[in-house]
């Protein structure tokens, strides 16, 4: 069986189409403006029509998913989508099931599935980008909560600071690359776009000390949010997601900053998610501490585009998939 893949973002549409067992047979990615929720429906109408062998649809989408009714109460970025029934939407226009769920939960599916978690049951995926996600897989079941929140680890207070906002206190306010570059922009007195993270890792190599400090700072603040999650969810371990993990010694240093914690051997970084614009690569990494056995702790896996997608709608792999190609074979059959 075909499934029509689509990994929603605020700045890009990732489509493709893969088979049951989870092969990707072609892929595509569109830009999309102003996190434009109109233009990435219109995007995936097209996509699906450009591929009539496909007999489902799967979907991975920010914010608060509902994957049993695939309702949407908040699209993050994506306005359009809040309090949005995008499965009901997509079913109706195109006549194929449609499987839903958060974009963190389907990183840790396809990690359970394919990736690094395989045979582990109780293990949390983190991931790193404009803000910080998460997914809980606790006593082999994925954890949603009571309202389909349940990872929203950047929300946790990582300061002892008091404040009358809360959030200023957060590892959305304290963790993350934007703020890193926010925190740089302003000692340095430039905007924000006018920094990369680039930029900055790139200075702390070259030994800067302002550079060192923020950074120690962002290491400090991501330390003492993983190891609260270590204490509450006792997991085998934690999986560290987003475009800077791809940075070469990321995972070194971030264990040297964790062994003050005693948790430095929980952490490892997922094998399955979204390369993000970062060339990580071209970046030399000088470890502030060396590693005592000298070997890399780095494991270097195959990024795979839209994989992480299939496994998060895994749901639709407990459907008969005889019973989906009759049922999608009956609707296209229908009069339009």
């Amino acid at each position: 069986m075909i499934i029509a893949a689509f990994d929603i973002g605020g700045t890009a549409l990732k489509m493709g189409t893969m088979t049951s067992t989870g092969e990707l047979l072609e892929k595509g990615k569109q830009p999309i403006r102003d996190s434009d929720g109109e233009q990435i429906l219109q995007a995936m109408l097209a996509w699906i029509a450009a591929h009539p062998e496909c007999e489902g649809v799967a979907i991975s989408a920010p914010g608060y998913v509902n994957p049993h009714t695939g309702y949407i109460e908040m699209g993050g970025a994506i306005r359009r989508f809040d309090n949005f029934a995008i499965k009901t939407w997509l079913e109706q226009r195109t006549r194929l099931p449609v499987a839903i769920e958060n974009d963190a939960n389907c990183v840790l599916l396809a990690e359970r599935w394919q990736g690094k978690a395989a045979n582990i049951s109780d293990f949390l995926v983190l991931t790193i980008g404009t803000g910080i996600g998460g997914a809980i897989f606790c006593n082999d079941r994925l954890v949603h909560g009571a309202s389909f929140r349940a990872g929203e680890f950047g929300y946790m207070q990582t300061q002892r600071r008091a404040a009358r906002n809360v959030r200023r206190y957060s590892m959305n306010e304290n963790c993350t690359l934007r703020v890193l570059r926010q925190r740089y922009a302003e000692h340095f007195g430039k905007t924000l776009e006018e920094v990369t993270g680039e930029e900055i890792f790139d200075r702390y190599d070259r030994g800067d000390a302002t550079c060192h400090r923020l950074v120690a700072e962002f290491f400090n603040g991501l330390g003492t949010g993983l190891y609260n999650l270590v204490n509450v969810f006792d997991p085998q371990t934690i999986l560290i997601g987003g475009g800077i993990v791809e940075r070469p010694g990321f995972l070194t240093l971030l264990r040297e900053h964790l062994a003050w914690f005693g948790i430095a051997d929980y952490i490892d970084t997922v094998s399955h998610g979204k390369r993000r614009r970062a060339n990580w690569r071209r970046l030399p990494f000088q470890s502030a501490i060396p590693v005592a056995d000298g070997r890399s702790l780095i494991r270097k896996r195959t990024c795979l585009d839209l994989k992480k997608v299939f496994c998060g709608a895994a749901r639709l792999r407990r459907i008969s998939w005889k019973v989906v190609g009759r049922r999608a074979a009956r609707a296209r059959a229908l009069p339009t």
